[in-house]
């Protein structure tokens, strides 16, 4: 289990260097991928950037209908 933490902490510094975003905007963004999430809900990130395969969707301007049809 902690092998699974250090690694999600790793991933998670090497998006922060990368896209120079905060410590909790990458761990957010490290563990969409580590679930294997396609897209993940950001409200201080850029709309429809796309980040090491996790897309950012900006919840108040997004209808689920548009992610799912």
């Amino acid at each position: 289990m902690q092998a699974a933490r250090i690694l999600r902490c790793s991933g998670a510094l090497s998006i922060q260097d990368r896209y120079g975003l905060s410590s909790w905007d990458s761990l957010v963004v490290s563990a969409a991928q580590v679930a294997g999430c396609v897209w993940t809900l950001a409200e201080d990130l850029q709309h429809g950037q796309v980040l090491d395969g996790v897309t950012l969707i900006g919840p108040f301007g997004t209808v689920p209908e548009e992610l799912l049809g």
